[in-house]
């Protein structure tokens, strides 16, 4: 077997692993190195569960080749909370408006609810649908999901005005 190693960044880490160069990223992520928030859903780029952020831009992994990730940034769920165990504002976002139901399409949903935030746009309840259009929940109506994404990107807009008012 033609094996390869794959070197990048992995929730802030250098990492260097062997991968099988017809890979999907999502398997590399899942079977590799064991990153289980990046979750195995439609594998064809329909349903949003195995999002992650590369190189801060919300990705499916179950069509991108883990030749493709070589020196690349990723970002997965796991890499989210705080040394101390705070959760990210997204996160607890998630949590206080109640979207997290069984938990599967959730860490892609805050995956690229984080790259929404991270934007700096403010967005309408439509826009924000249509960013996460790429998305499939079975367990909700999506209510509360638009109700925690407006929040996270609310609090992490007032975040960066008080930093820059604070460093101005």
């Amino acid at each position: 077997m033609d094996m390869r190693i794959l070197k990048c960044t992995v929730n802030g880490k250098e990492v260097q692993v062997g991968y099988d160069p017809r890979e999907s990223l999502l398997d590399t992520l899942r079977n590799r190195l064991h990153l289980t928030s990046v979750k195995r859903g439609c594998e064809v780029g329909e349903c949003g569960a195995c999002t992650v952020l590369i190189d801060g831009v919300a990705t499916d992994t179950c069509l991108y080749l883990t030749d493709w990730a070589q020196g690349k940034e990723i970002l997965t769920v796991e890499g989210l909370q705080a040394a101390d165990g705070t959760l990210h504002p997204v996160q607890q976002a998630f949590v206080d408006e109640f979207a997290v139901q069984c938990g599967f399409c959730i860490p892609g949903l805050i995956m690229s609810t984080v790259e929404i935030a991270n934007s700096g746009k403010t967005y309408t309840r439509d826009e924000l649908r249509k960013q996460l259009s790429g998305h499939l929940c079975r367990c909700t109506g999506y209510q509360d999901v638009m109700n925690a994404v407006e929040k996270a990107v609310e609090f992490c807009h007032e975040r960066v005005g008080a930093d820059e008012t604070t460093t101005a």
